[in-house]
């Protein structure tokens, strides 16, 4: 048997800090939200451990791929007699603020979940998935969500209004402790309206929630990219643009397909990534 799933990536519509617990972990306020642009993953039953091939990705140790982590957590939490055999294919952009390693992660444990027909609840496959990673439970349910604490509260929201999505990614970023560490020391930060958000997502209010959409971490960090790329972005009129995760993509959304094939075209020639998008559910499963 064999199960192909197409792992979402995520934007932070917002994304704010609101305290450090001591064990050193970041407490957050975020309204992510699914996009189809997809990683794809295939697995098929083996007799026994964890094989992983991975292509469009930088070489990294297997042990350290997310997808890889997952699967093992997956078979001994299940105690399930048998192994995985997966392929992945990376298609979301890396180090973006995208959630793409968090996005494999899910998507593994949701391929095995569907191979041996255990039938795990969601909030068992989130538990599992959090030993991976923050991100890797809103992974696992996808779609429209409020998460907060390190990433394990999730509560689900309205779907985002249908709308086009432009994604940019710069050459130049920061890392994530870098990022965090540069939040910490900000004395000045833009901090986003949840309330607000919510209340416009509620409402099936677009241009409420795009007047809404903020992160913390951008003011924080001061990518020279990402202001070169919301400058681009600017020209085209867009409902919203914003540095998603702790960089480096950023994204604007337009209600106008044309005005969002336009502004992608423009960025095409001048940045590494750069793309049309949409909202989505989350995960495909075949």
């Amino acid at each position: 048997m064999q199960v192909t799933v197409y792992a979402a990536a995520k934007l932070n519509l917002t994304l704010d800090v609101v305290g450090k617990r001591e064990d050193g972990y970041h407490e957050l306020e975020s309204i992510m939200q699914s996009i189809n642009c997809y990683d794809v993953l295939t697995a098929e039953e083996t007799d026994g451990g964890v094989t992983l091939v991975v292509s469009g990705a930088a070489v990294c140790p297997t042990e350290k791929n997310t997808a890889y982590r997952a699967a093992q957590v997956f078979l001994r939490e299940t105690g399930v007699s048998g192994g995985v055999r997966m392929t992945l294919e990376k298609r979301i952009p890396q180090q973006a603020g995208m959630g793409g390693g968090s996005a494999d992660a899910a998507a593994a444990l949701l391929a095995l979940d569907r191979l041996y027909d255990t039938r795990l609840s969601t909030d068992a496959l989130c538990a599992m998935g959090a030993q991976v990673g923050a991100d890797v439970p809103f992974c696992v349910c996808g779609g429209t969500v409020m998460v907060t604490g390190i990433g394990e509260k999730l509560q689900a929201l309205p779907p985002m209004p249908d709308c086009c999505i432009v994604v940019a990614q710069p050459t130049d970023g920061v890392s994530t402790a870098a990022a965090y560490a540069a939040l910490d020391e900000a004395t000045t930060l833009v901090r986003p309206d949840n309330a607000a958000a919510v209340a416009a997502l509620r409402r099936g209010d677009l241009v409420g929630l795009c007047d809404a959409v903020c992160n913390a971490f951008e003011t924080a960090t001061a990518i020279e990219g990402v202001r070169a790329i919301r400058a681009r972005m600017a020209n085209f009129s867009p409902l919203a643009a914003q540095m998603t995760g702790s960089g480096s993509a950023v994204f604007a959304v337009f209600a106008d397909e044309r005005q969002a094939e336009a502004c992608a075209a423009t960025l095409a020639r001048e940045f590494p990534v750069a793309f049309v998008c949409r909202p989505c559910d989350g995960n495909r499963i075949e």
